[in-house]
């Protein structure tokens, strides 16, 4: 059975470190998922509804821990190198927000702000298995480790392309 890393305290050295982020980041893509074995909807503005997820999205309405997922834009040109392939456009990862200039990493088990909405990051964002269709051979191991961010939608409101996104 796997154990879970204990949390630093915030006023710890490691808390402290861990709580501080260089500078806050930027929304560069939205997608969606309309049903399962469909492709990426781009669109420039989504509806975030707290608890449930992305109007238009496929999982919003579930358990909310997965309403909306992120991935780091740095992470994009890593993930297209390990697979092979020169450039790896964002809906072929099947994320909903690309995000810029923030450490999804740091982000995880702590709320933050995505322009007027609150997330708070649940877990990583593991690939699937149609890592392996959509990238070829080995995609799902070029994603291990570059997945990005599961989050649920803490207080709701409009996900726009260009928003800032910022710790709490």
């Amino acid at each position: 059975m796997a154990t879970r890393t204990p949390v630093p305290s915030p006023d710890s050295p490691l808390g402290r470190l861990m709580a501080t982020l260089p500078r806050g980041g930027k929304v560069e893509w939205i997608g969606l998922r309309p049903a399962r074995n469909r492709d990426m909807v781009e669109v420039d503005a989504v509806e975030a509804t707290t608890g449930a997820g992305l109007t238009g999205d496929r999982y919003n309405g579930g358990s909310g821990k997965r309403g909306v997922t992120l991935i780091q834009a740095e992470h994009l040109p890593v993930i297209a190198a390990l697979a092979g392939h020169g450039y790896v456009a964002p809906g072929t990862l099947r994320r909903n927000l690309v995000v810029s200039g923030i450490p999804l990493v740091a982000l995880k088990g702590r709320r933050f702000r995505v322009g007027e909405v609150v997330l708070e990051g649940t877990d990583a964002c593991d690939p699937c298995s149609r890592m392996e269709d959509a990238l070829g051979p080995g995609g799902f191991n070029a994603m291990r480790g570059h997945g990005g961010l599961c989050a649920r939608i803490v207080e709701g409101g409009t996900l726009r392309v260009g928003d800032v996104v910022e710790a709490l």
